[in-house]
C-alpha cells in the first residue's frame, strides 16, 4: 500500500484527501505541477485549517489560519 493521499482533479481543482479517503485535506489549482492561486487545507473533521495563495509554487500574500471552529485565528503575510 502507498502512503500517498488519494487525489482527484475536479473542474481544474486538485483535491487531496486525508488517509481515510473521504475527508478533504486540501483543494486548489496547479500549473506545471506546482500549486497556483488560492488553496485551502482542512482538518480531519472537515473544518477549514488554513488558506492562502501561491504564485509559481511559492506562498504569497495573506495566509489565514483557522481555529477548531473554522474561525480566523491568525493572518500571516507571506512575501514569497
Amino acid at each position: 500500500m502507498s502512503d500517498s493521499k488519494k487525489t482527484e482533479i475536479i473542474d481544474g481543482y486538485t483535491i487531496k484527501y486525508h488517509a481515510n479517503g473521504v475527508t478533504r485535506w486540501s483543494k486548489g489549482k496547479t500549473e506545471n505541477g506546482q500549486p497556483a492561486g488560492y488553496w485551502e487545507w482542512y482538518r480531519l473533521d472537515g473544518t477549514i485549517k488554513r488558506s492562502g495563495h501561491f504564485e509559481a509554487g511559492e506562498p504569497v500574500g495573506e495566509w489565514t489560519t483557522y481555529d477548531q471552529q473554522g474561525e480566523v485565528y491568525k493572518v500571516t503575510q507571506r512575501t514569497g
